[in-house]
């Protein structure tokens, strides 16, 4: 039976989160480069990445690194350099936005298209397959009818978010924080102008939503979808956070590597990407790490369970209400969850704004804060959104991970040999010339005992087996040096099997023209290159990107979050119109917002307001 690998794709802002992700079972990890990243926040060293690389690739994993904003043209030889050494640090490929850089002279290394690039289509993910991308990341918003659509017209590599923040915007469609504070989300700058208060007005200034932060989405939780993503075509599954903080990346990794793990082991047509089986020290529970609530977002057609409206922060897993309070003490309700010493509590206060403090101490369902909030009423629930012994067990060591190994050890006309075969099929041979001397023991049992103490290395013995032509004395000296060198070459092996795929980029099969023949400033053509390899496929008019010239009344974000949907006056799908007049506004501060909503194709356009 043919069977298709399936990747588990984890975020890392650094070298440690790197590590610890494929240690808690990640068959990728993607970690921003020194510059050019999506998040700025997050860029890393080279020699960091070739650190990562090397830890990755003893397990069969690959590193992808982040470098997808649009690029100058004054940055483009920078970029060159920067991707060569990237290439000799041993990245796998580069997750890229900006087409330029195939224009530029770099090694060949496999490019991603990032999801930055707006790849809501089969015509245009067979393009950028076309264009000779081996891997291409999918629109968030798509349903999995959509996503079974675009597998079954292209042979691509397909990527999907299943974990994380969400952007309100078509990612790489938002003008929004270049437009309104001069930072450009495509040079990973974003402001998060999508995360503030707003107050939705109609056309006549009467107030429909008063301070609600009605672009703010809540956080993606595919962890019920898996199979069915597996069987749409999907080849990656994604989880968001290179800005995320450790606990986080081994939390959310480790969590998402059992469930697929589970589906894995009763479905052989598919396989995992990367070799070693992770033992954890820990229950892994996503709702424990930060969140916003959650949602399967656009899979299953539009819900009414996406938004965030009260609040941008992670407001935590319910833990109880207030049953009493006196003085600087409070009591639980009976069932409440079990508290800790440390905890970090939140609630909504009269206001609807969230509220947080710190447990001091914690006797039964007697909770002193550190600082009794002003106004606690009874009966107000409370969340907990940051578990002190849960964070302490990720603050230690949380997981191990272990490549399973078989040991074969004979006599050979000389001494004796030692041959470790992994669970890849990667295997090294030692001889040892030893003068052999008849044992007054069995030396079996010291010989599997000595050879399978594998301690901090990072294999296990999965089988051993003694073969030799009589009772020969083995000293536990030689058997631990033997042991040593076998491992030692073994990882070495490991490292130089690890492959990267072929780049078929620079000599692209079937080169197909671009799905349109007129770029606007949607395009994000920010380059010379850029705009090279647009006409090269065909596309006859390019608009400058945006960051470049600035367009008048033109919408600076597209969304298919929609505040008529939200609100319940949806003509197409609730069947209900609205009470009040149109256009709508969103106001914060001095920020003045117009909407505009595209029935046709079921999306929300929001324009600089005059």
């Amino acid at each position: 039976m043919k069977t298709r690998s399936v990747e588990l794709l984890s975020p890392a802002r650094n070298l440690t989160c790197g590590i610890e992700a494929i240690n808690h079972g990640a068959d990728a990890v993607y970690i921003g480069a020194p510059k050019f990243g999506a998040r700025a926040a997050a860029s890393n060293p080279v020699d960091d990445i070739c650190r990562l690389c090397d830890h990755a690739h003893l397990f069969g994993a690959r590193i992808y690194v982040a470098f997808n904003t649009i690029l100058r043209e004054e940055e483009l030889p920078q970029a060159e350099r920067l991707i060569r050494q990237l290439y000799a640090a041993g990245a796998d490929a580069l997750i890229i936005q900006d087409m330029g850089i195939t224009q530029l002279d770099i090694p060949p290394i496999p490019l991603h298209a990032s999801t930055q690039t707006d790849n809501r289509t089969p015509e245009k993910v067979n393009f950028l397959h076309s264009a000779g991308f081996s891997q291409v990341v999918l629109a968030r918003e798509l349903s999995l009818n959509q996503i079974r659509q675009i597998a079954r017209q292209t042979s691509i590599a397909l990527e999907v978010f299943i974990h994380g923040a969400l952007c309100v915007s078509f990612s790489g469609q938002c003008y929004l924080s270049a437009a309104l504070g001069g930072r450009s989300a495509n040079r990973g700058e974003c402001a998060q102008y999508c995360r503030l208060p707003y107050t939705l007005t109609d056309a006549g200034g009467q107030e429909i939503v008063r301070g609600k932060h009605l672009l703010s989405l809540a956080d993606l939780n595919r962890s019920d979808e898996l199979e069915a993503l597996l069987d749409a075509g999907v080849t990656s599954f994604k989880i968001e956070g290179r800005l995320k903080e450790l606990s986080y990346v081994k939390n959310i990794t480790a969590w998402y590597r059992r469930q697929l793990d589970a589906i894995l082991a009763r479905r052989p047509e598919y396989c995992r990407a990367s070799a070693g089986q992770t033992t954890l020290a820990f229950e892994p529970t996503p709702r424990k790490s930060f969140n916003r609530g959650f949602t399967p977002y656009f899979l299953h057609g539009r819900t009414p369970s996406i938004t965030a409206f009260d609040t941008p922060k992670s407001v935590g897993e319910p833990v109880g209400t207030v049953k009493e309070r006196q003085g600087n003490v409070f009591t639980l309700a009976a069932g409440a969850e079990p508290l800790n010493n440390g905890d970090g509590l939140t609630f909504f206060n009269a206001q609807g704004k969230l509220e947080g403090f710190r447990v001091n101490r914690v006797a039964g369902n007697r909770v002193y804060p550190a600082e009794m909030p002003a106004l606690l009423p009874l009966n107000t629930p409370l969340f907990r959104n940051y578990d002190q012994a849960f964070e302490k067990q990720l603050s230690l060591p949380s997981a191990e991970r272990k490549i399973a190994v078989a040991i074969a050890f004979s006599d050979n006309s000389f001494g004796f040999t030692l041959r470790l075969t992994d669970e890849a099929g990667g295997s090294v041979s030692l001889a040892a010339p030893f003068r052999k001397e008849p044992a007054r023991l069995d030396p079996k049992n010291n010989i599997l005992r000595q050879l399978s103490k594998m301690g901090n290395t990072p294999f296990h013995v999965s089988s051993a087996h003694v073969s030799m032509s009589r009772n020969w004395f083995v000293p536990s000296s030689l058997l631990s040096e033997m042991r040593r060198q076998a491992v030692e070459r073994l990882c070495l092996v490991r490292k130089i099997l690890h492959r990267r795929e072929a780049a078929s980029w620079k000599n692209p099969p079937a080169p197909l023209p671009f799905p349109e023949r007129e770029l606007t400033y949607r395009g994000n053509v920010f380059n010379t290159k850029a705009e090279a390899f647009y006409r090269i496929h065909g596309v006859e008019t390019v608009a400058p990107a945006f960051e470049l010239s600035p367009p008048g009344n033109v919408p600076l974000m597209f969304t298919k979050h929609c505040l008529r949907y939200s609100l319940g006056w949806c003509p197409s799908l609730q069947k209900k119109g609205s009470p009040y007049k149109e256009p709508f506004y969103l106001l914060h501060k001095h920020t003045r917002l117009r909407l505009q909503f595209d029935c046709d194709n079921c999306r929300m356009l929001l324009f600089a307001a005059e």
